[in-house]
Order: structure tokens, then sequence, then C-alpha cells
């Protein structure tokens, strides 16, 4: 059944942020949360794991003030609430699937972690719908973690497995790739808000997404413009993805982004919406 986005979801955000369009997209399945803001050139923001879309937060009003600005929670995580486990999907299918609902031909993809993965997915399921790809501290499946974000990562799933969902959220909190962010009660909190929306589907093993190519096997394929951005704080492991995918993507810029963890654009967010500004605009008039 279709419904309203949270009132809750939307705490914390300034009175502008709030007047944003905000609806739902009904998917097989599942139902995907979405807002717009702006006019312009087309940029879709992709949370990372365990979040949703107010990560955005600090960027939205920037790009809006030049772009057409859409973030949404995925399928399973945020507003967008618990899935049908039964009915297999894409997040990528389901990106497509929003675009085309909005009437948008192309777009610049921005994700962060699992959003870059996302991003990632979809510029190769449709390149054609793909502008360019803003890849911030994205997890390429392929690259090795680091042993302390591994060993953190089986944890969450031990802490899920003995004690339920509210104690893998909390181990999830607590893991290397949050450390820089943690060190900001004001960012400790954002995390907590977001993480304690998350159901839980992917731990609990009950996503039906399809396997798709790994990224990592076509990335000298990727033809649109790409940037590559990476905290310089970040945990060894991603430092490393993004490395490879800056060395791989055909002329990916690269960026290592000053006293910021993993989360990177909560962090620093006026390098990143220097970046990200400069980026969309540039891809934007490219191809």
């Amino acid at each position: 059944m279709p419904r309203s986005p949270a009132a809750s979801h939307h705490a914390g955000m300034t009175i502008e942020q709030a007047r944003q369009v905000a609806a739902v997209l009904e998917r097989p399945g599942a139902h995907l949360t979405y807002e717009v803001a702006g006019d312009g050139p087309a940029v879709v923001l992709i949370h990372g794991f365990g979040l949703d879309m107010r990560m955005w937060d600090p960027q939205v009003g920037p790009l809006a003030d030049r772009f057409r600005v859409v973030r949404y929670d995925c399928r399973g995580f945020g507003a967008s609430g618990p899935f049908d486990p039964a009915v297999p999907y894409t997040h990528a299918g389901d990106l497509v699937a929003l675009l085309d609902h909005l009437d948008i031909g192309e777009a610049v993809l921005a994700g962060l972690s699992f959003g870059g993965r996302v991003a990632l997915q979809a510029a190769l399921a449709d390149p054609a719908r793909v502008r360019g790809l803003a890849l911030l501290d994205t997890v390429l499946d392929g690259v090795p973690w680091d042993p302390p974000s591994a060993r953190a990562m089986d944890e969450v799933a031990r802490q899920v497995q003995e004690a339920g969902v509210l104690a893998g959220r909390e181990a999830w909190l607590a893991h290397p790739l949050f450390a820089a962010a943690r060190e900001r009660p004001d960012l400790a909190a954002a995390l907590a808000a977001m993480v304690a929306g998350y159901p839980g589907q992917h731990w609990l093993g009950q996503d039906p997404h399809r396997k798709t190519r790994p990224p990592i096997d076509v990335l000298e394929g990727i033809c649109v413009p790409a940037l590559v951005a990476v905290g310089e704080r970040d945990v060894p492991g991603f430092r490393e993805m993004s490395a490879v995918l800056a060395r791989r993507i055909p002329g990916a810029a690269y960026r290592v982004v000053a006293g910021a963890g993993h989360m990177v654009n909560m962090e620093q967010p006026a390098a990143i919406n220097d970046l990200l500004i400069s980026f969309v605009q540039e891809a934007s008039w490219t191809r």
C-alpha cells in the first residue's frame, strides 16, 4: 500500500530542505521513498549501507541551487522500509525505474560506499542513462577489506545471530568505518538516527537481490566521466578500493579529502560540495 514518508525521516532538516518534494514510487515487492529539489541537469544521491537519504542533507541545498537533485532510500533502508523477501530485484533496476518515473533521461550518479556500488551497477546495467559517476569512499567487491574492518563485520554478523538486529545496529555503529565521524557528537547522533531505522533484512539473509556481474571485472569499460574521492582517514581497505577505481576507470579524477574519514560528505561537506558541483557541471556538458 502507498504510504507517506514518515515525519521522523525529516528530523533535523532545515525549513528549506523540508519543502522538497517527497513521494513514494511503488515497485514490485517494495516501495522507494524519494525527494526531489531544484531544477537543471539531474544528479542522483545514493546513501551508504544501513543509512538513508538524510546523510545527504549537507549537499542538497548547494546542489539544488544549480541542479535537479534526487535522493532516495534504497529498497530495505530508511523510509523505504522492509521489502518482500520473495520478490527478486536489483538496486540498479530500482534506480533506473526511479529515473523513468521522474522522466529523467540521463543523470549523474553520486554514491557513497554501498551507494557507490549501486551507482557502478546502474552504469553497467544501463550506461545510456548515466552522465557521470561520483564515487565517494566506494566499496569495490574483489578488493580485500583490511583485517580490523573485516573483523568488525564479523562482529556485526555475530551480534545479529546471537542477539538480533538491535545488537547488530550497535555493532555497525561501532565499526571502524565510522570512527572519524564518531569523534563529532552531531555526526554520531545523525548516524545513530539513520541506523535506528534500518530493518536489517540483509543481515538476516532475507535479501533476494539478483546476482550481477562484479564491477571490478569491467571497470575499464566505463565510458562516462568519473570522480573518485576518498577521505584520508578512511580505513585502509576502502582507501585501496578507491585507488583501484581511480587507476582502472579510464580518465577518472582522483581526490583525497583532507581531514575526512569514511563519511566524507558529512565530515567535510564544503569540500565535497565543491567537488560535486564542479563535477556535475562538467559531466552534464560532456558527451
